[in-house]
């Protein structure tokens, strides 16, 4: 089965950083050894079909029928090491850890189709009445209301601008069993600051919609976390979508940032090649998906 085509956008906190019990949970869940990062995806995606597949089915991934929490927790683990950093900048101590939340993100995700699919759909999709689901489904995002999940994902593409918080020159290619993985890491001082630049720049230059306000709300999203932390950005299963040609022709973080620069210095002209240059190469992936 293929790694499923989405893209991640992680926070990576300081153990140390957790309160209790969920410190002593997450550090057994690297003593048992955390997800290896190539599988991610086929981790999250074993977990939701065994929550769906079992007699009765889960509504989420992570509870027992009756709702209640079972099962142990997931975390991918990284080494402060492994993160560039900017001289003002700090990450750490080790070992940062990165929980999936993978009930929180589900539940979060039932809610927001349960408001936007149609009846026949729901009625398909759900093991439970409709309204049941959404009452069990806004209960676990309201546990959530005093922190945030560390994963956020997009399927088939990456948000445009996610490609502002890293540092283009910094991205990493990794190789393993014929496979690869293109990530990025970056400190989280580093990520605040650019998210904060850009989100003046996109305000003054075109409003508060758009790329802006998604600007605005990872800027938010990033300020619930230890300030030591670190954030990821992942291409994880999109790179099975794309050749050697296609990671060499891909300049996705540097037009980025090259648009953010000259809407600063209101280059429209330049806004618009670059802009033209991301559209071509990811109106591809956009093509599959609308195939699928």
């Amino acid at each position: 089965m293929p790694e499923p085509f989405v893209a991640y956008l992680r926070v990576y906190e300081p153990l140390s950083s957790f309160d209790a019990p969920l410190r002593e949970e997450l550090a057994a869940a690297i003593d048992r050894g955390p997800v290896d990062p190539f599988d991610a995806g086929l981790r999250e995606q074993d977990v939701w079909l065994r929550s769906q597949l079992a007699a009765p089915p889960r509504l989420l991934p992570g509870e027992a029928p009756d709702g209640s929490v079972q099962g142990e927790r997931d975390v991918l683990v990284l080494d402060p090491e492994e993160v560039p950093t900017a001289p003002a900048a700090t990450v750490g101590p080790a070992p940062l850890v990165c929980p999936l939340d993978l009930r929180g993100r589900a539940a979060a995700a039932l809610v927001g189709f349960l408001g936007d699919a149609e009846l026949p759909l729901r009625a398909a999709a759900l093991s439970v009445p409709a309204e049941q689901a959404k009452v069990r489904a806004s209960a676990v995002v309201s546990e959530l209301a005093g922190s945030a999940v560390h994963v956020l994902s997009s399927t088939w593409t990456v948000p445009l601008p996610w490609f502002v918080l890293v540092d283009p020159a910094e991205r990493c290619v990794f190789t393993e069993r014929d496979r690869r993985r293109v990530c990025w890491r970056v400190a989280m001082a580093d990520a605040r600051r650019r998210v904060a630049r850009a989100h003046a720049i996109g305000r003054q230059s075109i409003g508060e919609e758009g790329p802006t306000r998604i600007l605005r709300e990872t800027g938010r999203w990033l300020e619930r976390f230890h300030p030591h932390s670190a954030v990821e950005l992942d291409y994880g299963g999109l790179v099975q979508l794309m050749s050697d040609s296609d990671l060499e022709a891909d300049t996705s973080a540097e037009d980025v940032h090259a648009i953010v620069d000259a809407m600063e210095a209101d280059d429209a002209e330049e806004v618009a090649t670059r802009y033209e240059a991301l559209r071509d190469f990811w109106s591809e992936f956009a093509a599959r998906e609308r195939h699928n």
